[in-house]
């Protein structure tokens, strides 16, 4: 089980690519799409770097995974997913960011809830395999209703080696599991939760859900946000976050959590791209329908979101 994690530097997030490399397989996780929010202008540039990894490497690719509707990055999956095939993966609480968005947005009606823009709905306890590699799905709602973490387990050991685009690891501890936006590096913290549909109580429970499996368990995350004087990293482990965690190491009580969580994310401003990011997201990565001038148009919902 081999893992490539690629770094989008403007909006610090990991995508990574899950390997079984004895079958030749993959899944993308997270895939990110270039956005320029002054001009409104989209670009395929790094989620093209993904691409030409696989390619390089005469990889498969099985699945495109998102851990939830991301707020701060526009999803490059259906660029991947016609590059390269594979089926769109989501939990299937999506349907309640798509109602709770919806309304946000004022939708009309060709905009469905059911999450048929994706291809494969998952839940509490999925399994699924890629190759060799069985991905087991745990539900950690608390940043939005839908996220997912995806555990993934191998029965050989393979070797990773450093590559100078991107970062790649050997996951041959016991597990590995990808959080999404749960739990960030330890001396960054946990995920806000004051979006609509976010839960304080559920993200705590969540990440308690996460550190129960066992200490060398790998940990990939979304993104990264590191203090001066430390890179990006795209991996930390059950056990220093249990240790080191400034948020929810041992030690601190769902309440002493939820007090700090509450009070921290009501001094946060909205995501820079969370406008342009939801409204793509929650259509499985694609843009609004054309209109009759054929140009797309993403809407601004004025005084709505605080």
């Amino acid at each position: 089980m081999q893992v490539t994690s690629f770094l989008h530097q403007d909006t610090e997030t990991y995508t990574h690519v899950l390997a079984d490399t004895h079958n030749k397989v993959c899944a993308i996780i997270d895939p990110v799409l270039d956005y320029d929010f002054k001009s409104g202008h989209t670009d395929t540039e790094s989620a093209q770097q993904v691409a030409d990894f696989i390619t390089e490497h005469e990889l498969k690719v099985m699945y495109i995974i998102e851990t939830h509707a991301h707020a701060d990055h526009l999803s490059a999956a259906q660029y991947l997913k016609q590059q390269l095939g594979g089926k769109l993966v989501i939990g299937k609480h999506i349907t309640k960011v798509q109602r709770i968005f919806k309304d946000v947005f004022n939708l009309d009606m060709r905009f469905k809830t059911d999450a048929s823009q994706f291809d494969m709905l998952t839940e509490e306890g999925t399994t699924f395999m890629l190759g060799d590699i069985e991905l087991t799905v745990m539900h950690v709602p608390g940043h939005t209703p839908a996220d997912m973490a995806y555990i993934a387990m191998h029965v050989s050991v393979e070797k990773g080696s450093e590559e100078a685009s991107s970062t790649e690891s050997d996951s041959n501890s016991a597990l590995a599991i990808f959080v999404g936006d749960t739990l960030f590096a330890p001396d960054v913290g946990t995920a806000r939760c004051d979006f609509p549909g976010g839960d304080v109580h559920q993200l705590y429970h969540s990440i308690q859900k996460i550190l129960s499996l066992p200490d060398d368990t790998q940990i990939y995350l979304c993104h990264d946000y590191p203090p001066e004087g430390r890179s990006h990293s795209s991996v930390t482990n059950v056990a220093a976050q249990k240790v080191d965690n400034v948020h929810v190491r041992d030690g601190i009580s769902e309440a002493e959590f939820v007090k700090m969580r509450t009070e921290r994310d009501a001094t946060l401003d909205m995501p820079r791209l969370i406008i342009p990011s939801v409204q793509v997201n929650i259509r499985a990565g694609k843009m609004p329908e054309p209109e009759d001038n054929g140009v797309r148009y993403l809407k601004v919902p004025l005084n709505t979101l605080s």
